[in-house]
């Protein structure tokens, strides 16, 4: 009897458990919370910024030419801003209240006033600027382009800094300032390049042997791993950033865009354009496991994960979907 009990315990258990999909759109580790539409914008969404202070965020519209402007208080996008070529990049720069803009089809980062978004300065970089990331201790605002820079730019000095040689095209790329590290996607040569942000030149080189098409990356600096998703085939690698080694790849979804790592509750979230959000567990450093996966849409593959909002933004563009939108996950308290 007591036998019987514990197999309908345990067949119970596997029921409750085994869908971690339909978990986690109910109490999981993501709760969809909102879906604000971007009527009339076509074509790939690529990279979001957010400002946490005035609740707004920016969405790349790169098919579009726009960059939308997302009031999240409202909860509607409140303005489209024309006259952009491919916007890949954003980034919003909060102790100047600038947003950044990086257009891949003239190679021109934009600088707008965060109020009126009017263009108070371009820097022409090269074909293909990229994704952008801003270094707040020196100032600095830092831009993937061409076929193999990073280039930086001195907000404080309004003035160009040297580039950074790689040796083809960066994709996502993360700043370590404590450790004076920048880590760079190589994704054509199934690489990640450190780079020694004192010397700008690259240091080293780490070998992506997990899979290729390395595009998105995230990194927790305090306890020294990088994440890299790859496409080909499908995987999330762990690197130790103090050796260089890989230790610990597991099984992702496909076309990754982009990676967050979330430190307060140990997890990482992935976007992918085939349709979902996946959330991987970090028990340890070296130890990781899928926690939930979440259904979104197709070509879903962009995001942005805001650790003082407790949000996750989703982009989903007007594919399948009836029309462009934002989908907005609470990770919880």
């Amino acid at each position: 009897m007591k036998r019987e009990i514990l197999m309908v315990l345990v067949v119970n258990l596997m029921a409750a458990g085994g869908d971690m999909t339909r978990a986690a759109s109910d109490t999981g580790p993501l709760r969809l919370i909102q879906t604000i539409p971007l009527p009339g914008v076509e074509g790939r969404i690529d990279h979001l910024a957010v400002d946490v202070a005035g609740q707004r965020l920016f969405v790349a519209a790169l098919g579009n030419n726009t960059v939308e402007v997302v009031d999240l208080k409202k909860g509607e996008r409140v303005q489209s801003l024309a006259g952009f070529k491919e916007p890949q990049g954003l980034a919003y720069l909060p102790d100047t209240k600038t947003v950044a803009v990086a257009n891949g089809g003239d190679g021109v980062v934009t600088l707008l006033d965060g109020t009126s978004f009017t263009p108070t300065k371009t820097i022409a970089f090269g074909d293909d600027a990229d994704n952008l990331r801003y270094d707040p201790a020196h100032k600095r605002l830092y831009v993937g382009y061409g076929n193999g820079a990073l280039g930086a730019y001195d907000v404080a000095k309004g003035t160009r800094l040297p580039d950074i040689p790689l040796e083809a095209h960066p994709e996502s790329f993360q700043l370590d300032a404590a450790a004076g590290r920048i880590y760079v996607n190589i994704a054509s040569r199934q690489k990640v390049a450190v780079v020694d942000a004192n010397r700008n030149a690259v240091a080293a080189t780490w070998p992506v042997s997990a899979g290729a098409a390395n595009f998105p990356m995230a990194l927790d600096a305090s306890h020294h791993r990088l994440f890299v998703l790859t496409r080909k085939p499908p995987h999330l690698v762990v690197f130790d950033t103090e050796s260089g080694k890989t230790v610990a790849t597991l099984a992702a979804d496909g076309d990754a865009d982009d990676l967050f790592y979330e430190a307060a509750r140990h997890r990482l979230y992935g976007c992918f354009g085939s349709g979902s959000v996946i959330v991987f567990a970090q028990s340890d450093h070296d130890h990781y496991a899928l926690l939930a996966k979440i259904p979104t849409a197709a070509g879903a593959r962009t995001g942005l994960f805001s650790a003082d909002l407790r949000r996750l933004f989703v982009a989903v563009p007007h594919r399948a979907n009836p029309t462009a939108e934002i989908r907005v996950f609470d990770v919880g308290p």
